[in-house]
């Protein structure tokens, strides 16, 4: 079954900031309920793999605003980066050991208010061995795992490998395609490209994963790519048959 769940990553067109105005608040909320679509997340940016222990201790505080702002607005998540490392010279255990006793510091936050703060499989962070330390290092029940599908694939992970490592943690999916374009990857409507959402749908429905599916679609990122006006209803048919497909293997 696909429900419309919706997570918040732009507002009038630019990234949803930690503080937003109350009567801001109030629309979306209004218009959340008015159009049916349930909010499930909002996607900070927030960052924390860095050398310098203010630039982490000021991401801190806004992720703390947002998980604030999702309780106010609630919202049950909260999107976060790991950030990029190897342009700050780190390796990658100290890299994982900023970035969980970062979401150490969220954590109690976000527990009392029950929110979860998810760590997504991008950036230096697209190796999901990473997303699973860093989870595993915190150790708090508000902090999960997001699988964004495209960048683990990227890496040259298999389906398998990236479910494993993320199994215990996961929380949320981002459901992407893409296929390679010279140096970089060209976003692409589900089964015109390489990454295999199929056998991750059907992978995450045989382990009885319950959580919501977001079909991402970057066009502000993008300009390139078709409008999300006519992208989407292509993604969820063809969601909507991987979904049946998957759930009548199960039966």
């Amino acid at each position: 079954m696909v429900s419309t769940p919706s997570k918040i990553r732009l507002v009038d067109g630019e990234v949803i900031p930690s503080e937003l105005s109350a009567d801001v608040e109030r629309r979306i909320v209004t218009l959340s309920k008015e159009s049916g679509v349930d909010i499930v997340g909002i996607g900070a940016s927030t960052k924390f793999a860095s050398h310098d222990e203010a630039d982490r201790q000021r991401n801190v505080e806004d992720l703390l605003r947002y998980v604030e702002l999702a309780a106010r607005m609630e919202v049950p998540m909260v999107r976060t980066f790991g950030g990029t490392f190897a342009a700050e010279h780190l390796d990658a255990r100290q890299a994982v050991a900023y970035v969980a006793d970062s979401l150490a510091q969220v954590a109690p936050r976000a527990e009392a208010l029950g929110i979860a703060v998810l760590l997504e499989t991008h950036d230096d962070f697209s190796h999901s061995a990473l997303v699973r330390d860093v989870v595993s290092q915190v150790g708090s029940p508000a902090i999960g795992a997001l699988w964004d599908t495209h960048h683990p694939y990227s890496m040259g992970e298999t389906v398998e490998e990236t479910f494993d490592n993320l199994q215990a943690g996961l929380r949320h999916v981002h459901l992407k395609d893409a296929r390679r374009a010279g140096d970089g990857w060209e976003l692409v409507v589900f089964d015109e490209g390489e990454v295999p959402v199929r056998d991750i749908v059907r992978t995450l429905v045989d382990h009885g994963y319950n959580g919501a599916f977001c079909i991402e679609w970057e066009r502000k990122w993008h300009p390139e790519i078709e409008a999300a006006e006519t992208a989407l209803p292509k993604h969820l048919s063809i969601l909507r048959n991987y979904l049946a497909s998957a759930e009548q293997k199960e039966r």
